[in-house]
């Protein structure tokens, strides 16, 4: 071999090792360098913005989100360490887009909340990663993005993040993940997937096989708890109305699927609540079962999250997304 290959080699062989040295070194600047850890906040400021965002949130004043975000970002800033802090931001982002029928005109703008969702999502995660809730709500953020601009990376590692969320909270996660997918086109593998995902928290809250030919609730109501993983099947503080919404979800789902016999006694479910007389939607999910056969043709036109969707339409994607299980 010629002396000025053998250097040329030599010089290579250098230069690789040096470039994995760099790497390397990064990867352990990054590993040794302390995480965020959670600190949760105490201040005037703080407590202000909570109360603000649970106020915002439970009385339904989609025109009031402007300024509760402004007052949780400044919170926010103020302790950048509190992992409700971050995760009321993410929810707050998530439900302005969510809930975009509700604007006068559409902006086209409006995809930058679930980018911002998204971000706080993951701050939240970071500082709480032991709480299934955020991270069912980071991975529903991870997926929404990716579909609005075509990122099927990104759709796949949502999806496998919400499967993670599962897992750790499977009566919670279960529902947070099929929402998402709910606009899917029915004949999709994802819809049928999100589909056979609601029947999943009915067996848990259940305690056992739900019929699906004859999926009646009632004598599973005694069931009723606050505590433990299945409080996620009833209605709470923080969803007054969980259980009605939930099944309202549910139905337009298999209406979307053409099952629209089954809908019917699905929607039929929300009324065994003992809140249901107080429910803000009871005429919308009268009027689903009133047009559930005719919602099938409805429920399948193409939709986008870009859109500004007609009535009626999905529960994920209408006025009331949020609504339907937060609103007192």
């Amino acid at each position: 071999m010629a002396l000025s290959s053998i250097k040329l080699t030599a010089i290579s062989c250098c230069f690789i090792l040096a470039l994995l040295c760099c790497v390397s070194c990064s990867k352990l600047a990054i590993m040794s360098t302390p995480k965020k850890q959670a600190v949760a906040s105490n201040s005037p400021l703080a407590k202000q913005a909570e109360q603000q965002f649970w106020d915002t949130l439970h009385q339904g004043n989609y025109n009031d989100i402007s300024q509760t975000e402004k007052l949780l970002t400044a919170a926010y800033i103020e302790n950048p360490n509190d992992p409700s802090l971050a995760a009321h931001l993410g929810f707050t982002h998530i439900w302005k887009i969510a809930e975009r029928q509700r604007e006068k005109k559409l902006d086209p703008r409006i995809v930058n909340q679930i980018i911002l969702a998204k971000k706080y999502f993951a701050d939240a995660v970071q500082l709480a990663p032991n709480d299934a809730r955020y991270l069912g709500f980071y991975g529903d953020s991870l997926l929404i993005e990716g579909k609005i601009f075509n990122d099927e990376r990104q759709q796949t590692k949502g999806y496998f993040v919400l499967l993670d969320a599962i897992k750790k909270w499977p009566q919670f996660n279960y529902f947070t993940a099929g929402y998402s997918m709910s606009i899917l086109p029915a004949g999709s593998t994802q819809f049928n997937q999100a589909l056979a995902w609601q029947w999943k928290p009915l067996d848990l809250c259940a305690g056992q096989t739900i019929d699906k030919n004859n999926p009646d609730f009632k004598p599973f109501m005694k069931l009723a708890t606050q505590q433990g993983p299945a409080r996620a099947c009833w209605n709470s503080t923080i969803a007054p109305h969980n259980f009605e919404g939930f099944f309202l979800n549910m139905g337009d789902m298999l209406v979307k699927k053409g099952n629209w016999q089954t809908a019917i006694k699905i929607y039929n479910n929300a009324k065994l609540s003992p809140t249901y007389a107080q429910w803000k939607y009871r005429q919308v999910l009268e009027e689903r079962i009133r047009d559930a056969e005719e919602n099938v043709a409805v429920f399948n036109q193409p939709s986008k999250l870009t859109d500004m969707p007609s009535e009626p339409t999905m529960m994920f994607n209408s006025r009331f997304s949020c609504m339907a299980c937060h609103r007192e």
